[in-house]
């Protein structure tokens, strides 16, 4: 079985590998957001702004995109000004399989093969790979550092580490206040502002205009009724919703009923639900959440390793099929019928439903217990 792993780990990066070495070859683009991280490497190298167009670009590669990250995310990419653009996106390929593969391992404790072969059908998987982004990285830093093989005193410094790359990480902070682990909460939130400082101190003119304007820069506000904005605030916008009070409402319950969830599996001890939960809650509250950030599918098709129904549940949704029969773009989400309405939105649904049915175990369990010493005393 081992050998059958690694058999199935080489091929993938054989795979990659070619991929790379026939397009640089040939001279095709490959990697739109790997392109941008590099982009932002060489304009810190160069002297040039960060937030505004981005001058190492190839439009041909990347479609002129913005740098949406913190400065200090420019300089942890410096790495990529070194290599052309074809060997940025194979390196950070080559590291979201290696991330894909431990997390699957660390979820899947008894059968990961059958979680490992499905991971190519994962559409958040396949479209984060050729888009060269680097979330899979970030949550196996995450994964790392909320699931140790033992305690550490480098505790949630991966978390604020990979925060530090993008702010959505900063759910898991109260992750970690929840499961008693405030140490940890502490040097996280230590690590990201460290970090963020240190950005801010080599980078001060990029870090005024991201903390004061990039960071809530309203460029992608016309995309967020796109399909592949599989957020809460996504989801509102294409039922017309123009108001923020839905979107806030049902994001504060969400949060609401997430800690709840993750305090009773942490009290089951049952960190793995614990930290899905977790990264549900913030897939859905973000303002934007496209698909490849719901790369936490891995994880989760790794938990219901063994569970065939879970599986063929979890590889349905997550195939990305629904999505690709919807009318998409150009806003003409707003005239989906009912049934495209349901195929549309199935990441939040599916990520809505089972928390549901979660939240509702967790209420009637903590009813019984309230109700049964009361029937005894009589």
């Amino acid at each position: 079985m081992r050998q059958e792993k690694k058999i199935v780990l080489g091929v993938a990066i054989a795979v990659l590998t070619g991929i790379a070495v026939v397009r640089w070859l040939g001279g095709a683009p490959l990697g739109v957001d790997s392109a941008v991280y590099r982009a932002g490497a060489l304009a810190v190298l160069r002297g040039q702004p960060l937030y505004e167009p981005l001058l190492a670009l190839d439009p041909k590669s990347a479609l002129e995109l913005p740098f949406t990250y913190p400065p200090s995310a420019a300089l942890l990419f410096l790495p990529l000004a070194a290599l052309p653009v074809h060997f940025g996106w194979l390196l950070i390929a080559v590291g979201s399989v290696l991330a894909l593969w431990s997390v699957t391992r660390r979820f899947a404790r008894e059968r990961p093969l059958p979680a490992l072969c499905l991971l190519p059908v994962l559409e958040p998987v396949w479209r984060m790979i050729s888009l060269g982004q680097i979330n899979g990285v970030l949550m196996a830093m995450v994964v790392l550092d909320a699931l140790p093989g033992r305690n550490r005193r480098s505790g949630g410094m991966l978390i604020g580490l990979a925060a530090a790359v993008k702010l959505t990480p900063l759910i898991f902070v109260p992750y970690l206040f929840l499961t008693g682990r405030r140490a940890d909460a502490w040097r996280a939130l230590g690590t990201f502002l460290g970090t963020s400082a240190a950005g801010a101190l080599l980078l001060p003119g990029d870090s005024i205009r991201y903390w004061t304007s990039a960071m809530l820069d309203n460029r992608n506000a016309g995309t967020v009724d796109w399909v592949l904005d599989q957020s809460l605030h996504g989801m509102f916008a294409r039922f017309g919703a123009t108001s923020l009070g839905w979107y806030a409402a049902s994001a504060a319950l969400c949060l609401l009923a997430g800690a709840l969830l993750v305090r009773e599996f942490h009290r089951r001890g049952d960190p793995r639900a614990a930290l899905l939960v977790t990264a549900a809650c913030g897939l859905l509250v973000s303002p934007l959440s496209w698909t490849h950030h719901w790369i936490w599918a891995v994880p989760l098709v790794g938990f219901l390793s063994g569970k065939r129904a879970g599986l063929i549940c979890a590889g349905t949704v997550f195939s990305g099929i629904a999505l690709a029969v919807v009318p998409e773009g150009g806003h003409r989400e707003l005239s989906w019928n009912p049934v495209e309405v349901v195929l549309g939105n199935a990441y939040v649904l599916s990520a809505l439903a089972v928390g549901a049915v979660l939240s509702v175990r967790l209420l009637t369990r903590r009813s019984g217990r309230l109700v049964r010493p009361a029937r005894q005393v009589r």
